[in-house]
Parts: structure tokens; C-alpha cells; sequence
């Protein structure tokens, strides 16, 4: 019995001797977790055991030795609870086992005592990452740069987390604009912003959203900014061009639509740009001009005034020696000068011009042939239409004086033919219907007379 308690005894003392023996700590030449950022040790802990406990923890970790590393990261604590470089070393050993939400508890742990270490600031974002909280990584690495701008690698993951963040909250911005929830989608592109304010794509997005809520004020803001941070985007300065179109802002409208084309050329801006200036013509012309469409019979004055302003570039003058008499204090004096010196309509023998009587169809038709006529003179190519063609009326025989003035202002589609071919010479025209004859003449006119209005 005696020799089997010795055994014993010698067993027993052999295993506490072995609990008690430090395995040494391996030499590390390539680190495991080369993404591990190493805690600092501040100046007011760096002495006792635990800085060497915490030395030989971090190379168990970066040897792989998981066990052996939290071991030593938990004496260190244990004989310094206030030492938290321990703390973030534990974090990691815990990152390196997959298990975020235990990690993120030391770092935050570490970051009570230590709110500005980049270290466990580092091991929190990547904890933050793995737990799909990329806003909140984002905020941590962020903070770790801004405590040690050696940490090289850290802008590049910054900037990885952005371009994620910009496009799962672009993803969520879109869906909800698609669906029709226009706040929802409002506020994910507000909360996108937040996170990439120099993305020109979401301010554009956002935009557009809002000219679809009906918020104008706002989406003009938002166009604004996003050409400014995208100097070549075109379609912002085309919305911006409509928005001010809109709210009556003519020239701001005009300046916008122009710097887009300089972008990036457009027939649909264009358009809008030749549109614009018209109408912005169209208001600077007379109140008895802009009446004249809505007009039940149009006068001498007001077809002069039409022609003047529609077809300016044909009327070349034919005699300087046009002497009128009663047209001095008219509203469209100039243009019935113009039409009456270019002998598109004369004066009467009176030297009247009788600006206030109405127009007929045989009128209307004996200025516009003389508008074909200069169109045919320029571009005798353009002529071959109507100067061939003899319309038959039953109405007007090809005798009477008006005959060829209305065949050829039928003939060229300046005029049409009333019922059972009539022409009716002396029916009074109609505002509608004198511009459309001269907007007629000017497609025919084309070049001759893109410099309407000038």
C-alpha cells in the first residue's frame, strides 16, 4: 500500500508542476492577422507583468494560438484589471474566432478607458463590418485615422465602406422611388448624402424625386448642387433649365438650357432653347400682338405686325420713297413701314394704309404670294410646288384678278380650300387663321427666315 501512495504523491506533483510551466512564446515571422492593429501601451502601464503578458498574448494571436493568446491577455487583466490593451487584445482574439458580438464587447471595453486608441477603434470597425453596421464601422475607422494617420491601410477600407454604403442606401432610395414612396425614398437619398456628400449621382436622384413630390424649390437646390460637384453633368442644368422655365425665370432658363448644350449637345434642349427665346421675343412684343391669335378678324395692322415680326428677313426693302400717312401712332407702325416699303402689302393710293381695316381672304392671299414670291427668288427649287399648279375654284375663275394670288397660296399650303372647292375671296380671316398662313410661309421660307424677329 505504501509504494502505491508514493506513486500517487510523485503523480500529483508532476501535473501541478506541469500547470505551472510558461509555454514559450513562438517567434512570429508572418502574422496570421496581418490586419490586427497591435494596442500602445500608455506610458502609466508599461511596467510589471502584465506588458509581458500582453507581448506574449499578441504573439500566440499572430501565430494562430488562440487558447494560449486569450490566456495570457486575461492574466495581464486579472493582475491589472485597469490594463485595456488587454481588453483590445482579446477583441481580436475573439474577431479571429468569428465571433463579432463578443468582440465588439472588449473593444468597447478598451475604448471606456482609451477613447481615441486607434487600436481597438480599428478592431471595432471590422467588428462593426462583420455585423452588417457599415455606417457604424465607417464612424469607427474613420476615428482610428484621425488618432494615426500611419495606419496606411485604413483610407482604402474607408473608402470601400463609403462606395458600400453609397450603394445599398442608392439601392433603398431607388426601390422606394420606383414603388412610389416618394418620402421614403426622400429620406434614404437624404440619409445617402449624409454618408458620400460629394456624390453628384444621389443630390441628381434626389432631385427628381422632389420635382416629382412637387417640391420645385428643393429639387432646384439639389440639381444645382449636383452639377457643381459634376461640372459635366448636362441633364441637371436641363432639369435646372426647366424648373426656372416654370417659375417664369425666362433668362435663367435660357443661360441653363445653353450651358447644357455646351456639355453635351441635345436636339430635345434645342428645341427648348428655340422655344424659349421665342416666347421670351413673343413677350417682349406688344399686348395687341399676343391678341392677335385669339382675334374673330384680324386687321391690315395686325397682319403687317405678323409678317414683320414672323417673316422679318424677307422683307427687303423695294422703294424707300413708301409714303403712309395714318399709320404714325399705330402699335405696329414699324412693321406696317417694313411691309409697306418691301410692297408685300401697299399703301392705297391715298397714301392710307387703313391700318385698322379688315382683312379678306383675297388679302391675305395677295401678301402671302408676294412672300412666295421672294422664297422663289432665293431658292427657286423650293418654288416648283405651287408655281406649276393651277388650283380651279368654283368660286373664283382663273380671270379674276385674286385667281393667282389664291392658287398659289392654295397650291404652296399657305391657305386652304373652303367646301366644294370654294376660296370665298371675301370672308373675313381670323386670327388662327393668319398665323398659321404665315407660320406656313416661314416652314417654306426655312433659313430665309431663321432670323425672324431681328
Amino acid at each position: 500500500m505504501r509504494p502505491l501512495r508514493w506513486l500517487v504523491l510523485a503523480a500529483g506533483l508532476s501535473a501541478a508542476c506541469a500547470s505551472n510551466t510558461i509555454v514559450p512564446a513562438p517567434v512570429v515571422t508572418a502574422p496570421r492577422f496581418p490586419d490586427f492593429v497591435p494596442p500602445a501601451v500608455p506610458p502609466a502601464l508599461a511596467s510589471g507583468p502584465s506588458l509581458e503578458r500582453q507581448d506574449r498574448g499578441w504573439r500566440f494571436l499572430q501565430s494562430g494560438d488562440l487558447r494560449n493568446a486569450e490566456h495570457e491577455f486575461q492574466v495581464a487583466l486579472r493582475a491589472v484589471p485597469a490594463f485595456h490593451p488587454a481588453e483590445t487584445g482579446l477583441g481580436y482574439v475573439e474577431l479571429a474566432r468569428r465571433d463579432a458580438k463578443a468582440a465588439l464587447v472588449h473593444f468597447d471595453r478598451a475604448l471606456e478607458a482609451a477613447p481615441a486608441d486607434p487600436a481597438p477603434l480599428v478592431g471595432r470597425a471590422q467588428a462593426l463590418v462583420a455585423l452588417s453596421r457599415e455606417a457604424d464601422a465607417l464612424a469607427a475607422y474613420e476615428a482610428a485615422f484621425a488618432a494615426d494617420r500611419s495606419l496606411a491601410d485604413v483610407p482604402r477600407r474607408i473608402e470601400v465602406l463609403r462606395f458600400r454604403i453609397l450603394e445599398q442606401g442608392l439601392s433603398r432610395a431607388r426601390q422606394a422611388a420606383r414603388a412610389g414612396r416618394l418620402d421614403e425614398a426622400v429620406a434614404a437619398y437624404t440619409t445617402a448624402i449624409a454618408n458620400s456628400p460629394d456624390s453628384a449621382v444621389l443630390y441628381r436622384e434626389l432631385a427628381a424625386v422632389e420635382r416629382q413630390k412637387g417640391d420645385a424649390a428643393q429639387a432646384l437646390q439639389h440639381f444645382r448642387r449636383a452639377s457643381t460637384l459634376d461640372p459635366s453633368d448636362a441633364g441637371s442644368l436641363a432639369q435646372i433649365g426647366e424648373l426656372l422655365e416654370a417659375q417664369g425665370d425666362l433668362a435663367g432658363a435660357e443661360r441653363a438650357y445653353v450651358d447644357a448644350l455646351a456639355i453635351e449637345p441635345s436636339d430635345g434642349v434645342s428645341a427648348k432653347v428655340e422655344a424659349l427665346r421665342t416666347r421670351a421675343e413673343l413677350a417682349r412684343l406688344p399686348e395687341e400682338y399676343r391678341a392677335i391669335e385669339r382675334l374673330p378678324q384680324v386687321t391690315r395692322g395686325d397682319l403687317a405686325a405678323l409678317i414683320g415680326v414672323r417673316l422679318g428677313p424677307l422683307l427687303t426693302r423695294r422703294s424707300a420713297a413708301v409714303v403712309v400717312t395714318d399709320v404714325r401712332t399705330h402699335w405696329a407702325s414699324s412693321w406696317i413701314m417694313a411691309v409697306a416699303r418691301a410692297g408685300v402689302m401697299e399703301p392705297y393710293t391715298n397714301h392710307t394704309f387703313q391700318p385698322r381695316g379688315l382683312v379678306r381672304r383675297s388679302d391675305l392671299a395677295q401678301a402671302a404670294s408676294r412672300l412666295l414670291a421672294r422664297i422663289a427668288a432665293a431658292d427657286p427649287a423650293r418654288a416648283k410646288s405651287w408655281e406649276s399648279v393651277r388650283v380651279k375654284f368654283t368660286d373664283l375663275s382663273a380671270g379674276h384678278l385674286a385667281y393667282p394670288a389664291a392658287s398659289a397660296a392654295v397650291a404652296s399650303g399657305v391657305m386652304a380650300a373652303g367646301p366644294e372647292n370654294t376660296f370665298q375671296p371675301s370672308r373675313p380671316v381670323t386670327g388662327a387663321d393668319a398665323v398659321a398662313a404665315i407660320a406656313r410661309i416661314e416652314a417654306l421660307a426655312g433659313p430665309l427666315a431663321s432670323a425672324k424677329g431681328k
